[in-house]
């Protein structure tokens, strides 16, 4: 690949700090930043440019694409490019860019925050103390040592779930249609099937992609099938698990407890930086959803609002990978590069 001429850089849907950010890393290239989207109405604004970032809620069309003579490269702030007319990019020779992954070990920790304020009572425990109360009477937790965690899914995500269960001296057992024996021999754990893990572990936790096949996973028909008195943990997508089978079997003390970051009623999320947008605000009202929801009255399940992705070094990944996108295009030797 030829070196790409590349001057004016134009950058949408970017907060200040993210401004900030792209200046500092981009100091010799003229840079244009909007916080809006772009749009048919404010693209003759950047007809000059060689580049352009955008976010999900940027629809780069044919019309827009038509308005743009000295595009060389696409680089889009986000894992998914669906915003992105991807075949007529191929027509005119622009290379399109993502962020394949960003927040892998961040969602991992989040997973066993929950797990851990499960494990030790810590919400009931600060509840208390903040009352001035300092008895311990039924602040009784356990150990996650030595038990047995069940990974459903093992992609980025899930292997960091099981770097960190091995840390903890847990058994690790895993559920992936694509199995790596490699993966499973470097990081200690062993692949079981569904029912299995299901049967075995005391702590079973989401890391599937959510499409039709993965559509309630867990279900009314097999969450009958989990060890009594497991905890169930999804930072993943609300859509794999049945709601009121969730509901029930925490009633029936089927399951112990849930520490749920996603529920199946939200609005439907394709990238979670989306929820940090006032697109997405505008569009959805999470508050009011999670006001509403059955799951919230429970004092054995936590729930976080969609908040696992969401640190300061994964959201400077986006924009560190992003620029460095720029910098291999500018250098002949494009990197993560999208394709149908």
């Amino acid at each position: 690949m030829t070196q790409k001429q590349i001057s004016r850089i134009a950058f949408f849907e970017l907060e200040d700090w993210e401004k900030e950010h792209i200046k500092a890393d981009l100091p010799d290239i003229e840079l244009k930043l909007f916080s809006d989207k772009l749009s048919i109405a404010n693209v003759k604004k950047i007809r000059d440019c060689d580049a352009l970032g955008v976010f999900i809620y940027s629809k780069v069309s044919k019309e827009i694409l038509d308005n743009l003579p000295n595009l060389k490269l696409i680089t889009t702030m986000s894992t998914g490019f669906d915003h992105i007319d991807i075949d007529e990019c191929a027509i005119k020779g622009i290379p399109v860019c993502n962020v394949p992954t960003y927040g892998a070990n961040t969602v991992a920790e989040h997973t066993f925050a929950l797990i851990l304020t499960l494990s030790r009572k810590l919400v009931e425990s600060v509840d208390r103390t903040r009352k001035g109360n300092f008895t311990i009477e039924n602040l009784r937790g356990f150990d996650i040592r030595g038990k047995t965690i069940g990974i459903i899914g093992c992609g980025d995500i899930g292997e960091h779930v099981a770097k960190i269960a091995r840390g903890f001296e847990m058994d690790v057992i895993v559920f992936d249609v694509n199995k790596d024996m490699g993966k499973a021999k470097e990081l200690g754990f062993r692949y079981v099937e569904f029912d299995e893990l299901l049967a075995k572990s005391d702590i079973i936790s989401l890391h599937a992609p959510y499409n039709k096949h993965t559509h309630h996973m867990i279900n009314k028909e097999n969450i009958q099938k989990i060890k009594k008195g497991a905890y169930l943990i999804n930072t993943a997508r609300g859509g794999l698990v049945e709601t009121e089978a969730l509901y029930n079997a925490l009633k029936e003390g089927i399951l112990a407890g849930a520490g749920i970051d996603v529920i199946e009623e939200e609005c439907t999320i394709k990238e979670e930086k989306e929820l940090l947008s006032p697109e997405f605000m505008k569009a959805c009202n999470l508050k009011t959803v999670l006001a509403n929801h059955m799951l919230m009255h429970m004092d054995n399940v936590i729930i976080t609002p969609h908040n696992a992705f969401n640190s300061k070094e994964a959201l400077t990944r986006i924009m560190d990978v992003t620029v460095a996108n720029v910098r291999a295009c500018m250098k002949g030797k494009c990197i993560n590069k999208v394709a149908r």
